[in-house]
């Protein structure tokens, strides 16, 4: 009889799914926040929409993780700006700029990283925990 395959650890398995569901959140963010000054490559047209990451629960061992489901775009009204010599100025003058407060932005990627951090704790704690289960079946 071959030997029994040992569960994972659902601990393990469900922190690794949010750690790889905040980096994907912070690679969204850091793309808001390099197209925040960007312009319509067109007169009149529109510039860059601000992206939000939606996440979803899923299943993981037993367990309830987390996955990015989609990047929906922010149908926030965009800024504009009266510069009637910018190349993407409309008819009256105006430029739209990216709907990203870069505030916003850097608030929601500093939230991410205590995310990923606590996460990354979470993985740590629960190896330990293995090392140390492992150590008294030893004795």
């Amino acid at each position: 009889m071959p030997d029994p395959v040992p569960p994972r650890n659902s601990a393990m398995a469900v922190a690794a799914s949010a750690l790889k569901a905040q980096q994907s959140r912070m690679r969204v963010i850091a793309e808001n926040i390099a197209n925040a000054q960007s312009t319509a490559q067109t007169a009149g047209g529109d510039p860059y929409r601000r992206q939000i990451p939606v996440f979803q629960a899923r299943e993981i061992d037993g367990a309830t993780g987390v996955t990015l489901a989609e990047v929906r775009p922010d149908m926030g009204d965009f800024r504009s700006e009266y510069d009637p010599s910018h190349p993407a100025a409309n008819a009256e003058g105006y430029v739209l700029r990216p709907n990203v407060d870069t505030l916003v932005e850097a608030m929601d990627m500093r939230e991410a990283q205590r995310a990923y951090e606590a996460n990354l704790n979470v993985i740590e704690t629960a190896r330990s925990m293995d090392a140390r289960t492992l150590d008294i079946l030893k004795k």
